[in-house]
């Protein structure tokens, strides 16, 4: 199962590169301990798709990354558990099943 997210950078957090973006959408899914499937091998890394990167210091509404789920999860609990445990500036604006 996938998941497409649409979520926003604000604030203070318009001043991180893409890849520190990457890295705190891993630390938020092993927090929030969501079931997002690991990659097979010797160092195995979630399955996350991001959009292109945006520049550094500019706000974004609409960035995309695609999840891919082990199990099923409904798209709202995915979007609840994440957002408490993103920081302030992150937040998922909206999440569905992805076909």
């Amino acid at each position: 199962m996938k998941l497409e997210v649409i979520f926003c950078k604000k604030l203070r957090l318009k001043y991180i590169s893409h890849l520190d973006i990457v890295r705190l959408f891993q630390r938020a899914i092993r927090r929030a301990a969501l079931p997002v499937t690991l990659s097979q091998g010797f160092t195995p890394h979630y399955k996350i798709g991001f959009s292109n990167a945006l520049k550094l210091g500019v706000e974004s509404e609409g960035e995309r990354a695609v999840f891919a789920i082990d199990n099923w999860m409904d798209p709202e609990e995915f979007k609840t558990r994440i957002n408490e445990k993103l920081p302030e500036g992150i937040q998922v604006v909206e999440c569905k099943k992805k076909f």
